[in-house]
């Protein structure tokens, strides 16, 4: 069996895992997995994320709304809040002081799908602001919108992690140097993903994540499959060889640093 395992973005409370959730999440530990971040979007997931978390002592919660929460229909910040962001944040703030809620997220601005860019904005604003009061990191959504997501990291400089990093290897250098960690997923061994390989192959060592964003983004050789946590081992390998490093010592490296990061000990 290779390395420990960390999964530090997955969505567990996808619909994808409503048929065996239970068994899969049950065989993980025997798969290499030590730990796994469930991200939220919502309210209700937020919730979700933390119950998942009581009931499984490898995974964390991280408690946020998602910018495309804003028009998902079915997204409790519009059946629950209608609309109302803020309500919901409210509600989200004091779920953050349970102790296995280890971050913000998942938060950030997606410009691929048609949500009013200015609310996004006012979000992610609000998001990072409690996050930097209540000392927790931020878990960054980042599509299609570099540009002014990195000016609210600059403008803010909180600790956290950028997801399904698709920066380049510039962007990576100056974030690791603010102290922000860079995660990988199966999007990185993609054939077209020549910035993420570029970008994967100069982020420090201690500023290395690995994820899945499960059930989404399979690595090669399982594209087009339902992902789980295991899978990150075709990830960890494919990213040792653009580093030049053994799967195993990545993924120990790993490891580590999410539990440096989420406050793991």
């Amino acid at each position: 069996m290779a390395g420990p395992i960390f999964d530090s973005h997955a969505h567990y409370l996808s619909h994808q895992f409503d048929g065996d959730r239970e068994a899969l999440l049950q065989s993980l530990p025997a798969a290499g997995v030590a730990g796994v971040v469930e991200c939220a979007t919502d309210f209700a997931t937020s919730k979700g994320a933390l119950e998942l978390a009581a009931a499984w002592p490898f995974v964390w919660a991280a408690l946020g709304i998602h910018p495309e929460s804003l028009i998902e229909e079915d997204a409790s910040t519009n059946t629950q809040f209608s609309g109302d962001w803020k309500a919901e944040l409210a509600a989200i703030a004091p779920l953050l002081a349970e102790k296995k809620a280890v971050a913000v997220g998942e938060i950030g601005l997606d410009y691929h799908w048609p949500v009013p860019k200015d609310a996004q904005l006012e979000l992610f604003e609000a998001q990072i602001r409690l996050a930097l009061e209540l000392d927790k990191p931020v878990i960054v959504h980042d599509r299609e919108a570099h540009a002014d997501t990195y000016a609210l990291l600059k403008k803010y400089r909180p600790k956290g992690v950028l997801h399904c990093f698709s920066g380049s290897a510039e962007d990576a250098a100056w974030l690791t140097a603010q102290g922000l960690y860079i995660g990988f997923g199966g999007a990185a061994t993609f054939k077209g993903a020549k910035r993420a390989v570029k970008a994967a192959a100069v982020v420090p060592p201690d500023k290395l994540l690995v994820e899945t964003d499960c059930p989404y983004m399979a690595p090669e050789p399982c594209r087009g499959r339902r992902c789980d946590s295991s899978l990150i081992a075709h990830t960890a390998a494919f990213l040792a060889g653009v580093r030049g490093e053994e799967t195993e010592r990545l993924l120990e490296t790993t490891c580590q640093n999410a539990r440096a990061l989420f406050g793991l000990g």
